[in-house]
């Protein structure tokens, strides 16, 4: 599974780059950088489940060695002020949840490398095509991991008797599947966080 999706993200993004002359007066390129963003997404959703390094750093450089603690500590501290993925208890709303997320995962070396690798890319590609098809859809893939993978699942109040602090999506695997690789899905995957994310959707089943 890991293997598809490295290879259908690697593969796509250089057919659009090296070949794709877009017609931006068309959806067809708008709806390419979709699926896009959707392949970057399940790179990160292969790191999270633990085939890290190489899918991770695909991904805007981010350095699998420093994600797995804070992660770790996500799962032990759900909902509490030693969850790195939590807001700050005082700015609850999505922009500022988001900021804060960001902050804690975020490096200067990843942006250093990022604006490296994009001024390497447009000496070799179209600037419009970097830009569309390497730069935008990771920066919309890391909101929609933080929209459904995060923000959807632990906002508000929980029930006392609910141990994740995390609540799950109306069981459609298709939509499931499409927003996030079946982590709206997020109660299921904190109790049994060892699930990797395409056996998430029959956790569903057996809940419902």
């Amino acid at each position: 599974m890991a293997a598809l999706i490295v290879a259908a993200w690697a593969g796509l993004l250089a057919y659009l780059l090296a070949f794709y002359e877009p017609n931006w007066r068309t959806p067809w390129p708008y709806l390419l950088a979709l699926l896009q963003m959707h392949l970057y997404t399940g790179l990160f959703i292969t790191a999270h489940d633990a085939i890290g390094t190489l899918t991770a750093g695909l991904f805007a450089f981010n350095w699998f060695p420093r994600m797995l603690p804070k992660h770790h500590a996500h799962h032990r501290h759900v909902g509490t002020e030693a969850d790195p993925d939590f807001h700050d208890g005082r700015h609850p709303g999505f922009l500022f949840w988001f900021v804060r997320f960001a902050w804690n995962y975020v490096t200067v070396a990843q942006v250093l490398l990022m604006a490296l690798t994009y001024n390497v890319l447009k000496l070799f590609f179209p600037q419009a095509n970097v830009i569309a098809f390497w730069m935008v859809p990771a920066v919309l893939a890391t909101l929609q991991l933080f929209y459904f993978g995060t923000y959807l699942p632990h906002r508000g109040e929980h029930a006392p008797d609910n141990p994740h602090k995390s609540r799950s999506q109306l069981r459609q695997h298709i939509w499931a599947f499409v927003s996030c690789y079946f982590f709206g899905y997020h109660y299921e995957h904190h109790d049994q966080p060892y699930l990797p994310w395409w056996r998430l959707w029959r956790a569903k089943e057996a809940a419902s």
